[in-house]
C-alpha cells in the first residue's frame, strides 16, 4: 500500500511536548523563562517583544529540543541553555520542519507556521566563537497565533489535519 504525499505530510508517529518557554520583553534584553504564557492573534505571546505586532510572521520562535544536544556537540559542550537561543518555545518530539505552512496547535492555542528561524549574529555573542555556525540547520520555525489560548510547559503539540 503506497500512502500519496499530502497524507505522508499530514501524518505524525504522536504529539510532541512543550519542554521549554522564553520570553523576550525587549531588543537586547535577557529571555525570561516562564511555564506558561498566553498566545493572541495579532498579539503574539503576551510579554514577548514581537507582542501587539499584527503584521509579524515571526510572533512565536520554536526550536526542536532534540537539536538543543547537537548544537551543544558543535560547540564540545556538555548541553547549551535554551535562552540563549532567543527562542520563545523549545518542542521535543515531533518534527518542526513538518509544521511549516501548516496550522499546528500548541496547548489551548493554534499557530501557523510561517518558515525557518535562520541563527542571528547575536550567536556569536549568545554561544561563543562557531555559534553561528553551530545554530546554521538548527534555528527552528516562526509561526504567528491564528487563535488565542494558553501555552504551557508540557502541552501537547500537534498538527491541525
Amino acid at each position: 500500500m503506497s500512502l500519496e504525499l499530502k497524507e505522508l505530510l499530514a501524518t505524525f508517529a504522536h504529539a510532541g511536548e512543550v519542554q521549554w518557554i522564553g520570553l523576550r520583553p525587549g531588543r537586547r534584553t535577557d529571555v525570561q523563562n516562564v511555564t506558561e504564557v498566553l498566545a493572541e492573534p495579532s498579539r503574539g505571546l503576551v510579554g514577548d517583544r514581537f507582542s501587539g505586532k499584527p503584521e509579524a510572521k515571526r510572533q512565536v520562535t520554536l526550536i526542536q529540543y532534540e537539536h538543543l544536544a547537537v548544537v551543544a556537540k558543535l560547540l564540545a559542550r556538555e548541553q547549551i541553555d535554551p535562552a540563549l537561543l532567543r527562542r520563545n518555545i523549545a518542542v521535543s518530539g515531533i518534527n518542526l520542519q513538518a509544521l511549516k505552512q501548516r496550522k499546528f496547535k500548541i496547548g489551548s492555542a493554534t499557530l501557523y507556521g510561517t518558515g525557518n528561524c535562520a541563527p542571528c549574529s547575536r550567536m556569536e555573542e549568545a554561544l561563543g566563537r562557531g555559534g553561528y555556525n553551530a545554530m546554521r540547520g538548527h534555528g527552528g520555525i516562526t509561526a504567528y497565533v491564528v487563535e488565542a489560548g494558553k501555552i504551557s510547559v508540557g502541552d501537547s503539540v500537534c498538527s491541525e489535519s
